[in-house]
């Protein structure tokens, strides 16, 4: 397991996270993976009811397939909305930009503000990753391939599981350049 260069502090993970689009073909660990789970495991969930479960993928062919699947989808997409010309770019090669290893954060259909929990847990697996020097990416664009059933049946995800969170995690080829952020916009501030 790669152990990161230094140690950081929450907050400086917080500001180091980012968006990595290019990957090593280095496969990221069992072991790294176990503690990806713990981090995501972790996160807050409303009345306590962890409507969490994680799907894993490493298989080339299948992550190759669900890509394959997912870009006329999104395409179509985009196009519809008017906003396709820069998502073009990456569009030639795999939509996980050559990292091994996908894991889809799902819900129970039933849980009650379960795709918030899940999203939290998936916020902790990335800046645990970040602090583990891997590197992440939320790929939107592979949802509405991933839901289709029969790419569900063949990732394992049972009915009473909707995939909500598909997140690449890999080693970053080159640092990741820095990013800005507006300043917090303030509403109101009631005393």
């Amino acid at each position: 397991m790669r152990l990161p260069k230094h140690e950081q502090t929450i907050f400086e993970t917080i500001l180091a996270r980012r968006s990595v689009r290019s990957y090593t073909p280095e496969p990221v660990e069992n072991n790294v993976l176990k503690t990806l789970m713990e981090a995501a495991v972790w996160a807050p969930t409303a009345m306590h009811n962890e409507p969490w479960g994680f799907v894993i993928v490493q298989n080339k062919k299948l992550l190759q397939d669900i890509s394959d699947r997912a870009k006329p989808m999104f395409l179509e997409y985009m196009k519809r909305n008017g906003t396709e010309a820069d998502i073009l770019k990456h569009m030639d090669g795999s939509i996980f930009y050559d990292a091994g290893t996908l894991i889809i954060i799902c819900h129970k259909t039933a849980s009650h503000l379960a795709v918030a929990d899940c999203w939290m847990a998936a916020e902790n697996l990335m800046l645990a990753a970040c602090a583990m020097d891997c590197g992440t990416c939320v790929i939107a664009s592979a949802l509405p391939a991933i839901l289709l059933p029969e790419m569900k049946s063949n990732l394992g995800i049972t009915a009473d599981y909707t995939p909500i969170a598909p997140i690449i995690v890999g080693y970053p080829k080159t640092e990741a350049a820095p990013s800005s952020r507006k300043a917090p916009l303030i509403l109101n501030t009631i005393n």
